[in-house]
């Protein structure tokens, strides 16, 4: 869905102003990005953007703005969105989301996140890092997926000859899905989740208090837990936020270019839930 909007412009004193942008950056990495000008243009939201059924806030259109027109003219990495003739790769479109922040010195501005991995990576200037980074160089996954690699090799080996090794295969078989089992909860056992308050929850007890089984496979992997997780590791206030799709999407119609979605309720739902608890929000449009 596209979601449409309006909003009214309100001047404040200029004098004002010129002295926000005087203020030094709070800190100096490439990740946080000053909103200067809507300290002039526009009101600051009362309440926090209902994240499953909302209509963008201006401050986060314009933070919407600033990114797809980084996204455009950004010469660091390669992804291929669909959206260039000739373009090398398999086509991935790709959620993104922005989330408008204050900081603990008063600035205004926002945090960018892509779902997933973007061109391959986890870390790239401008976005919030992974929760957790399984690609990290020396990790447990990994080794854990060269060791799933190496039981692979071996039944394929021995199923390629006589019969009298199914005994063996059986045994490879087992010990593969006890490994694969015991990294799947491992890799869960990464993901714990900030609020408001400081208070932290894991992946597993988030999903069992939902009534789910298992954590659903990517959860905790979508834009809106890694922008929330970085906004409260540095004490920063969430003030709006909003997810659009970027690139065409090969599998399904629903994800069109440029669209705002609201979160996912499989895999977001019930993180979100947690990482907003306390925190006022918009009512949920009828």
């Amino acid at each position: 869905m596209l979601i449409s909007h309006a909003f009214s412009i309100h001047w404040y004193n200029i004098e004002f102003y010129n002295q926000l942008l005087t203020q030094p950056l709070s800190f100096a990495d490439t990740i946080f990005s000053r909103l200067d000008e809507s300290l002039v243009v526009y009101d600051l939201p009362a309440k926090f953007t209902f994240p499953f059924d909302y209509e963008p806030h201006p401050l986060a259109l314009l933070a919407v703005e600033k990114l797809q027109s980084h996204l455009e003219n950004q010469e660091e990495w390669d992804h291929n969105f669909g959206l260039k003739a000739d373009q090398e790769g398999a086509v991935v479109g790709k959620m993104f989301g922005v989330l408008v922040v204050k900081t603990e010195y008063d600035e205004i501005g926002y945090l960018s996140a892509f779902s997933g991995k973007l061109a391959g990576g986890n870390h790239h200037s401008k976005f919030v890092p992974p929760i957790f980074d399984g690609m990290a160089d020396g990790g447990f996954l990994n080794a854990g997926m060269e060791k799933l690699s190496l039981i692979n090799h071996q039944i394929k080996v021995l199923e390629d000859q006589l019969s009298e090794n199914q005994e063996k295969v059986e045994y490879l078989k087992a010990n593969r899905k006890a490994h694969s089992i015991s990294l799947q909860q491992e890799i869960f056992d990464q993901y714990n989740f900030l609020n408001q308050n400081g208070e932290e929850k894991s992946l597993c007890d988030i999903f069992e208090d939902a009534s789910y089984r298992n954590p659903p496979a990517g959860a905790g992997e979508c834009a809106a837990p890694k922008l929330l997780q970085y906004a409260f590791q540095q004490n920063m206030q969430p003030i709006a936020m909003a997810e659009f799709w970027w690139g065409l999407s090969p599998k399904s119609d629903y994800w069109q270019h440029g669209h705002f979605y609201p979160a996912c309720h499989e895999k977001c739902k019930p993180i979100l839930e947690h990482m907003l608890a306390g925190i006022e929000m918009d009512e949920k449009p009828i």
